[in-house]
């Protein structure tokens, strides 16, 4: 599949409107043009609007879904301390309108692992959104919740979504502002 090609679902596909965050489901038939396919889900244009699609509905797109349990951490990351597999987890997340992950943005204010005293750990993040109506929060939120569970040692996530202080570009790493054009020579 190339980006921005012309595809016709195949079948009823659960879909995420973008940015309203609204649950749809987009019938077979319906044609699309992939805008992104990142960190586990393809975002498409539609009739006039953009929804997100989850990889597990790949085939709905004439892709291969990925198998259904893959592995939490990549291979380089075994042996790594939590903290560090906790970012790489953040790392996998993106907005679905802009192709960079929400590390890289600046999205995440607050990334904390603590021992619990019975064992494991708790990673609390606090996170932020590019704006404040968007209602792709609680998709992105519970995106982090899902991969940071996953990971070995975790017994309890809390993500949250913060509006204070407020997201600005200037929070973006410099490799994100290269990406989108956004970097001063």
């Amino acid at each position: 599949m190339k980006l921005f090609e012309l595809i016709t679902l195949r079948r009823d596909c659960a879909a995420v409107q973008v940015p309203s965050g609204d649950a749809i489901t987009l019938p077979a038939g319906t044609q699309v043009r992939v805008t992104q396919h990142l960190g586990g889900s393809y975002t498409v244009l539609t009739h006039g609007y953009m929804a997100r699609i989850a990889d597990r509905d790949a085939d709905a797109l004439g892709e291969e879904a990925p198998p259904a349990v893959a592995p939490p951490v990549s291979a380089a990351a075994e042996g790594a301390d939590l903290d560090k597999l906790v970012w790489e987890q953040l790392k996998t997340i993106y907005d679905p309108e802009i192709p960079v992950n929400i590390v890289e943005l600046g999205l995440v204010y607050l990334c904390q692992v603590t021992p619990l005293p019975d064992g494991g750990s708790k990673v609390k993040v606090q996170m932020t959104l590019t704006a404040p109506g968007c209602g792709m929060g609680d998709v992105l939120r519970r995106d982090a919740e899902a991969k940071i569970r996953g990971l070995p040692g975790v017994k309890e996530v809390d993500v949250e979504v913060v509006m204070d202080p407020p997201w600005d570009h200037s929070r973006m790493s410099e490799a994100a502002k290269l990406q989108l054009g956004l970097f001063d020579y």
